[in-house]
């Protein structure tokens, strides 16, 4: 297995999890990650304080579920397609990311809307 889609895959249960402090130690003190909102361009966090801030009520809402319909590696890139469902509703969208040193270094999160 390629060794940026195995850190992908665990850093996808984890979040499936709900294990904030676990996604956390899967990422670069440095990672880039590129919210879904608001639209168009989303917000960029840039280190695990910023990254921390921005996940936490999304780990909160422990009603929330996540799945990956679909992942696959191309180097140190790893395209994943998933569905987010909540109480009221769903969205399916798809992340990009890239490992670096066996840690997600950049996540880029685009939905369908």
């Amino acid at each position: 297995m390629n060794k940026s889609l195995a850190v992908v895959e665990e850093f996808g249960q984890a979040w499936g999890n709900h294990d904030l402090d676990a996604c956390l130690a899967l990422v670069t003190s440095d990672c880039v990650f590129d919210a879904t909102g608001p639209a168009p361009d989303g917000t960029r966090c840039v280190g695990t304080d910023a990254i921390r801030a921005a996940w936490q009520p999304i780990f909160d809402d422990r009603a929330s579920n996540f799945v990956a319909e679909e992942t696959f590696a191309a180097g140190d890139r790893v395209v994943q397609l998933w569905r987010y469902s909540w109480v009221d509703g769903h969205i399916r969208g798809v992340d990009i990311f890239r490992v670096r040193d066996g840690l997600v270094a950049e996540k880029f999160s685009n939905v369908k809307g």
